[in-house]
């Protein structure tokens, strides 16, 4: 599946807040120091290791704000599967605005392309069946619209982007409002027809008691073990859209899709990937 890239005027802040921190108050002294100005060359991105990539647009966004006369070659496209060895993009122009940029690029592009990377694994466990593997808000501050860009360039699913987007009632909710019927029936009565609402539950008669009720859409079953899960999908009966959510692990995320679940969610997949190593050669 391909994704239509951000629009860069997005990405710019977030690109911009990070080439600031690492230019500091005075730049690039080391560079300034010892690379002759008028300086030209080739750089390479280049995979040190498998894994799917994301981060391209960022990494080709970083190098034009250091210098708009850089030539940006790509050879690899955000979403794409890749090889040890395998050249993603060749960077042309300023050997001091390359190596200004470099850090940033690199930081972004690795850490994004271990985000996809994850994620394509957990979603390939989940062949043959219909479930799909989304993300959560467990994202680093500041990064979450790219971070979940990268679990769509990993072939899964993106849960909210921010607390506006759907209602969510967890257990916390539910204790402070008085329980399961009252903040269902404060969303019928209260909520727009425009917005969803899921509700989490992490016993079977808590999910007999929102089928009972009705108002939830999606019903996230909370840290319930593999067979449990098996007797929620017959409970539900395709009634309401069923979310597998806590302690997902990689080795678990198969026998997990096999219940009939929808959706399964994992923060670990922006909070805990390992940054995909990149490397950029001269």
């Amino acid at each position: 599946m391909t994704h239509a890239p951000l629009p860069d005027l997005i990405l710019e802040p977030l690109v911009r807040a990070a080439l600031m921190e690492d230019l500091g108050t005075y730049g690039d002294i080391t560079t300034r120091t010892v690379i002759p100005a008028a300086t030209r060359y080739v750089a390479r991105l280049n995979a040190r290791e498998a894994g799917v990539v994301s981060g391209l647009q960022i990494t080709a966004l970083a190098f034009r704000l250091v210098d708009p006369a850089l030539t940006l070659t790509a050879h690899r496209a955000d979403g794409d599967a890749i090889a040890p060895g395998d050249l993603l993009m060749e960077i042309e122009g300023s050997a001091a605005a390359i190596l200004s940029a470099e850090r940033v690029a690199l930081n972004f592009a690795g850490r994004l392309s271990g985000i996809a990377t994850l994620t394509a694994a957990f979603v390939a466990e989940t062949r043959g069946s219909h479930a799909r593997v989304t993300c959560t808000r467990k994202t680093t501050p500041g990064l979450r619209l790219v971070e979940k860009q990268a679990v769509l360039h990993g072939g899964g699913f993106n849960h909210r982007f921010s607390l506006s987007d759907a209602i969510l009632i967890k257990d916390n909710h539910i204790a402070a409002a008085g329980g399961i019927r009252p903040v269902l029936r404060a969303v019928k009565a209260q909520a727009s027809h425009m917005l969803r609402c899921e509700i989490e539950v992490d016993r079977l008669d808590q999910l007999a008691e929102v089928l009972d009720e009705g108002g939830a859409d999606v019903v996230l079953l909370d840290n319930m073990d593999t067979a449990t899960l098996r007797q929620a999908v017959d409970l539900a009966g395709g009634r309401v859209v069923l979310e597998a959510s806590g302690n997902m692990r990689l080795d678990r995320v198969a026998e997990v899709a096999a219940t009939g679940v929808d959706y399964i969610s994992s923060g670990a997949l922006t909070h805990s990937a390992r940054t995909l190593d990149l490397g950029l050669d001269f």
